[in-house]
């Protein structure tokens, strides 16, 4: 049976597939040409990442296909209940990139605090000659240990990101309409580990009460933080979104920032993707990365190794 991985499968996804006896094939199909594809080639499984789309006519004009994979979490770009309909089998891998979509959030975290966002733009064009002005405009950062992280969306990345959190000395508070309660075992290194009890709360509470807030939350109809979910934060906070695009009014955003209500943000993805607005991208208040969440090695190895198991076992 033959797997076209759309959008890319780690070696260790690849080797797995072919010693469970699956063809593999990585070319990269434009989204026009996908069901001609599929068809001339016979397709059974069709992986993809965020890129490619996988909707209605895709799914009736594929009469081969018996699987379809999403590489990450998020399934919007599936018509997932009308694939089921048909009798497709639709995974993905909830688990795998887990740990580093949390890293990331961290990294636009502790740059934010230390304004390395705006420093890495300036530092090129007049470091030689601002250095001391440039010294003291980034001279007033601040720690993270000792604050409030404020998690909207408690699932497998919003616990992980926690445990992050909790592991550098933060309190950690959630929102979580799905996840009352949560037990979060912090390890370490030694073998040694903690336990950490945590109840929801709303989340008009976790915007009024943390100093930081990062949202792991699907995609949304409505906007999660809009205009009013500003009005109730802190001055001064900071606001990472690595979850989904257009779950955050980025309008609200720019007033918010312009404002000082909110002091830095770090977007990993954006309304308008993959085409972000430039007002967005030209922010100096915003930390930006382009949709990377996922995108470490060890993710990919786990998210390849992941897909090749639950395919082997469903089609093997």
């Amino acid at each position: 049976m033959k797997i076209l991985a759309n959008d890319g499968i780690s070696q260790t996804g690849i080797k797995e597939l072919k010693a469970g006896g699956f063809e593999v094939n990585t070319t990269t199909v434009a989204q026009e040409q996908l069901v001609n594809y599929i068809n001339e080639n016979q397709i059974t499984g069709l992986l993809v990442r965020s890129a490619t789309q996988v909707r209605q006519d895709v799914i009736d004009s594929c009469p081969s296909l018996k699987l379809i994979g999403r590489g990450g979490v998020g399934m919007d770009n599936i018509d997932v209940s009308y694939a089921k309909e048909k009798g497709i089998h639709v995974i993905n891998t909830p688990a795998a990139s887990s740990a580093s979509v949390a890293e990331l959030v961290f990294a636009h975290l502790f740059g934010g605090v230390r304004f390395l966002y705006d420093a890495n733009r300036n530092m090129p064009l007049d470091g030689d000659s601002k250095f001391k002005q440039l010294k003291k405009a980034y001279a007033g950062g601040s720690e993270l240990r000792g604050k409030t992280l404020g998690v909207i969306g408690f699932g497998r990345i919003g616990q992980a990101t926690a445990k992050i959190a909790l592991g550098i000395g933060m309190r950690v508070i959630y929102s979580d309409p799905f996840i009352e309660k949560a037990s979060i075992d912090v390890s370490f290194y030694n073998g040694q580990s903690l336990t950490f009890n945590f109840e929801s709360i709303s989340k008009e509470e976790v915007l009024a009460t943390a100093d930081f807030i990062t949202l792991h939350v699907p995609a949304q109809k409505e906007y999660v933080i809009g205009k009013n979910e500003f009005d109730l934060m802190k001055n001064g906070v900071g606001l990472v979104n690595a979850a989904r695009g257009g779950v955050i009014d980025e309008v609200a955003l720019v007033d918010a920032l312009e404002d000082e209500k909110v002091a830095f943000a770090g977007l990993d993805v954006f309304e308008s993707e993959p085409k972000p607005e430039i007002r967005i991208l030209m922010h100096p208040k915003i930390s930006l990365t382009p949709h990377i969440g996922a995108a470490t090695g060890e993710a990919q190895d786990r998210i390849g190794s992941e897909l090749a198991s639950q395919i082997i076992s469903l089609l093997g």
